[in-house]
């Protein structure tokens, strides 16, 4: 595998994937997140797999239930414990174990009804007496405590993808601070990457990551696992098109602060 950052720098082994990501712990820990089932394997498999054969920690997240997935009327109801089980065998490919997979199980195409945190009703995702994206993101952050969190790009136009990214970056503050302690203890903010799944970045991606023949066909697999997607045959050929690489961009937070605009006077 061979490992790029945009300065020049080229580091071709897993062992020296730390040249690659700043501020390496001696433990790393990096969870995944995906809006609906395939994103991850689609947007960043490689860099998933490349991480689990460097020895890292890694976790996944489906945000969505998979419910808007359907292709066949007789699957209307039935499509998102088939699109579970699809996920779960995907991940098993990639060499993700079942009980680093998490299911957060919020309605699909239906996230802007679950923006923020509010007490839980009856049929909502409820995780201590309470729903809400942010409520669930800032529970499954303190749960794993990652070092790196990965999500699609906010500049995708699925309103999902949007949501997700802007819930996820709000909830790594709150995970980091002593808000809602029924959700879990305190964990430091990790650094948070976004990777492409239909749309291009906001700006141009620095981290670049290329991998073996075997690692690609690894994420090839996994995307067809999908079998229940049809449209997704046509997402593998544009994988196939572009080879075994993947882009990352890394999501630059700077706290508002005078400071920052006294030159400008």
């Amino acid at each position: 595998m061979k490992f790029l950052r945009r300065t020049g720098k080229d580091v071709k082994s897993t062992d020296k994937l730390k040249g690659l990501f700043p501020d390496w712990k001696e433990k790393e820990t990096w969870l995944f997140i995906g809006p609906h089932d395939d994103d991850i394997v689609l947007g960043s498999g490689i860099t998933m797999r490349s991480a689990i054969e460097a020895g890292v920690d890694v976790y996944a997240l489906v945000t969505t239930d998979g419910g808007m997935g359907y292709c066949y009327l007789e699957q209307e109801h039935t499509i998102g414990k088939i699109r579970q089980q699809e996920t779960v065998e995907s991940f098993k490919i990639m060499g993700l174990e079942n009980d680093h997979i998490f299911f957060a199980d919020f309605p699909d195409c239906d996230t802007t009804s679950y923006v923020g945190r509010r007490k839980a009703h009856e049929g909502d995702p409820d995780i201590g007496g309470y729903t809400g994206l942010q409520n669930a993101f800032t529970y499954f952050v303190r749960k794993v405590r990652p070092t790196r969190i990965f999500l699609p790009t906010g500049e995708d136009l699925h309103p999902d993808h949007k949501i997700v990214y802007q819930e996820v970056l709000i909830s790594m503050f709150h995970a980091g601070g002593n808000i809602w302690p029924e959700l879990g203890e305190p964990t430091p903010p990790p650094m948070a990457y976004e990777f492409g799944v239909y749309c291009d970045f906001p700006e141009a991606p620095n981290l670049k990551i290329e991998a073996s023949k075997k690692v690609f066909q690894k994420k090839l697999d996994a995307i067809l696992a999908y079998k229940s997607q049809e449209q997704i045959a046509s997402l593998v050929e544009g994988v196939k098109e572009g080879g075994p690489i993947e882009y990352l961009r890394e999501i630059e937070f700077r706290m508002y602060s005078v400071n920052n605009y006294k030159d400008l006077f």
